[in-house]
């Protein structure tokens, strides 16, 4: 592994730099004060132009690199050092896949906005749920989490079970936060309802809707039903 690769990146993000898609992040990622992004800053860089970088470097950087890359203020040099986590993740070995896995959860207080977590957390904690012989036991910790962030971690990586065709971690996680306070969990839940009855039962997503559909939240529930008919849409809507 090549040193001082995260410097090289680093120099490679600034060179792509637009302040005025800085300032068009910034906004659209909510970093105000009071907002969930609160404070993040942003160089303007596209995620196309991010995995261009990734392409260049993801073989030769270790982890001792990435610890500064996705340690750094920059909300780009982050989301760069996940997808580079990515990378090597999917080629790893076994042993190798745990110690990214680690890393990752070692790293857990940079992974604050929702494109940084939805952009790994399927590839990495996703893959790693998936080899578990009692995933609840993982997610149930994961949902406990005052953490916004380890929270919405814990739904996406029930996208990895659903690409195999497993619903119940989906299905558990989405009674476990029927409740929860925040928009991104509501759109992130509902997000996985909906690909849960496309990709592996409708039956089973109408079924959940019929039960819970007067108790879920309304941005949650209109997420689920998108791909429903009109007709089932409207019925849905009703109940709540």
């Amino acid at each position: 592994m090549d040193k001082n690769l995260d410097k090289k990146i680093l120099a490679e993000l600034r060179n792509a730099a637009s302040p005025a898609q800085a300032k068009n992040l910034a906004r659209f990622f909510k970093t105000g004060k009071g907002e969930y992004g609160e404070g993040d800053l942003f160089l303007g860089v596209t995620v196309p132009q991010q995995r261009a970088i990734v392409k260049k470097y993801w073989k030769d950087i270790g982890l001792l690199d990435l610890q500064n890359l996705i340690s750094s203020k920059f909300h780009e040099a982050r989301l760069t050092a996940l997808l580079i986590l990515v990378e090597q993740y999917q080629k790893a070995d076994d042993l190798s896949k745990l110690a990214i896995y680690n890393f990752y959860w070692h790293n857990v207080e940079f992974i604050n906005n929702w494109d940084l977590v939805d952009l790994s957390a399927p590839k990495i904690v996703g893959d790693f749920l998936l080899r578990q012989k009692d995933a609840k036991k993982f997610l149930r910790v994961w949902l406990k989490s005052k953490n916004l962030w380890i929270r919405r971690i814990a739904v996406l990586a029930t996208f990895t079970c659903l690409r195999v065709g497993r619903g119940d971690e989906t299905f558990f996680v989405a009674k476990t936060l029927l409740h929860d306070k925040h928009d991104l969990i509501h759109k992130a839940v509902g997000w996985m309802l909906r690909e849960l009855g496309k990709r592996v039962s409708e039956k089973s997503l109408t079924e959940f809707l019929d039960n819970n559909a007067k108790q879920m939240p309304r941005v949650m529930l209109r997420y689920a039903i998108e791909k429903l008919t009109d007709k089932q849409r409207k019925f849905y809507l009703t109940l709540k």
